[in-house]
């Protein structure tokens, strides 16, 4: 498995080996070793996984959980295509406002992280795209917070060459500067703590 650190700092693309052969093909996702390697600490225990599932031009996102609790991610594209999105928006980190993106298919099969604090978006490429998600922290719904992944000062790549599909939460999301303006993003310092902390509880586990 090949890793390479994204332009947020923290955020990982992974892309395991595939082995076809006449009956379809296997790959793996996730692999502890690659994982440490690249990170520096075991992944987190997981709390929780998700799956999606969206048609072309889907826009999910820009997700992100207060912190704290603060959430990391784990996550690949299990079936169709799909253009995978980090934006930092921890205040005080290096790369605040920056974002970088990784495109998810059924050719290379990367898979990404997302360390905690930073906003996750994603746009579906094609129909029936599949998301699957490893979480460090349980869903809960007042923790959950968004920003505008069409906010002009972002200039995320989610134009998929149809009309962006969001949802109601997603359409009325406020921008980044908002955000910061009302106090509502993560603190870098903190995130890093947090973070440190779940892997502390991967290990003892």
């Amino acid at each position: 498995m090949q890793a390479r650190k994204l332009a947020v700092e923290g955020a990982i693309e992974f892309t395991p080996r595939v082995f076809p052969d006449d009956r379809g093909l296997f790959i793996s996702p996730f692999q502890e070793e690659a994982f440490v390697e690249a990170h520096g600490s075991p992944l987190f225990r997981v709390a929780q996984t998700n799956h999606s599932m969206s048609k072309r031009g889907v826009v999910r996102g820009v997700h992100y959980t207060v912190t704290p609790p603060g959430i990391a991610k784990y996550v690949y594209c299990a079936r169709g295509k799909a253009l995978d999105i980090v934006l930092d928006i921890r205040v005080g980190s290096p790369t605040f406002g920056k974002w970088d993106a990784v495109l998810m298919d059924q050719q290379d099969h990367r898979a990404m992280y997302f360390p905690v604090g930073v906003g996750h978006a994603f746009v579906a490429l094609e129909d029936d795209t599949v998301m699957s998600y490893m979480l460090s922290g349980r869903y809960v719904p007042q923790d959950e917070l968004a920003i505008s992944a069409l906010d002009p000062a972002l200039e995320l790549p989610v134009d998929a060459g149809v009309e962006p599909i969001l949802s109601d939460r997603d359409r009325a999301a406020i921008t980044l500067a908002e955000a910061r303006q009302q106090g509502l993003l993560p603190d870098y310092a903190t995130s890093l703590e947090i973070e440190r902390r779940l892997t502390e509880v991967s290990v003892s586990a």
